[in-house]
């Protein structure tokens, strides 16, 4: 989900890493529970009406309904993208067919502080190019969590993402990153899946990673080419060659050499 407007970083404590995650943890849940239901035949809608009736009996918020970007409102609890559609993909009567990969970004509020984590999913039986993406894809995340560690910058988070998908023949998003997360959705500092080009990087600081930094890390992969455009609809973001796309993402907390991973699933 991109971010209106960014706030300075701060250090997380104790009690708000406890609150954070207790919001994580109903978004884990979310992910576990739609796993179930990730079948040809299912409305992407009946998705996301399974997943907000979850949230809200958890006493939780979803994060994303009514998100504002540009004096337009989200309207739905899950951002649920399929095959070319990288992200923000708006939840409907589409049905999941045989054969693609689905993902699912969820986002939640609870006590005032927020979770946030994205999945991707086969329908059924998928291509061994498709498989291999998804697998690149979550293994670049856990790249990228491993480099979360005090004393590290941005940047190897950054690098060890890109290496890895670069390695694998697949290409990351350049106009979506992760984010800072925290008491709102995006806080700074803004997490790119690449390292940036010299003239880019005021937009990405390298910021110096300490203890009790709250971070959503999430790599955005093509198996195409890197470059994206927007549906009609305003979110939907999708590959310009129309070649499949994954998405993985974690919130974790900076945590000497262990980053804690508040959104893991069991």
């Amino acid at each position: 989900m991109r971010a209106e407007k960014l706030i300075s970083p701060y250090i997380k404590t104790d009690t708000e890493i406890t609150l954070m995650e207790k919001a994580g943890r109903i978004v884990a849940e979310v992910h576990m529970l739609l796993s179930k239901y990730i079948k040809p035949g299912i409305k992407t809608i009946e998705l996301d009406q399974i997943a907000e009736d979850y949230i809200l009996s958890k006493n939780a918020r979803p994060a994303f309904k009514g998100y504002i970007v540009d004096k337009r409102k989200y309207p739905n609890t899950l951002c649920i993208s399929i095959d070319e559609e990288v992200v923000h993909g708006i939840p409907s009567e589409r049905q999941l067919e045989e054969g693609q990969i689905v993902s699912i970004d969820c986002g939640v509020e609870k006590d005032g502080y927020y979770g946030d984590s994205a999945v991707s999913f086969p329908v059924g039986k998928i291509s061994l190019e498709k498989q291999k993406l998804l697998e690149v894809t979550e293994q670049a995340l856990y790249e990228g969590i491993s480099q979360a560690i005090q004393g590290n910058k941005i940047y190897d988070i950054s690098r060890a993402i890109q290496n890895y998908v670069e390695k694998h023949g697949f290409s990351v998003t350049r106009e979506l990153v992760g984010h800072g997360i925290g008491k709102s959705l995006h806080e700074e500092p803004p997490v790119p899946n690449f390292v940036p080009l010299l003239l880019h990087r005021n937009r990405y600081p390298n910021v110096k990673l300490i203890n009790g930094m709250a971070l959503a890390i999430e790599p955005m992969v093509h198996m195409g080419a890197k470059e994206v455009i927007t549906k009609k609809d305003y979110w939907t973001v999708c590959t310009a060659d129309k070649s499949p796309a994954a998405h993985f993402e974690h919130t974790i907390i900076v945590n000497n050499n262990k980053p804690l991973i508040l959104t893991m699933r069991d």
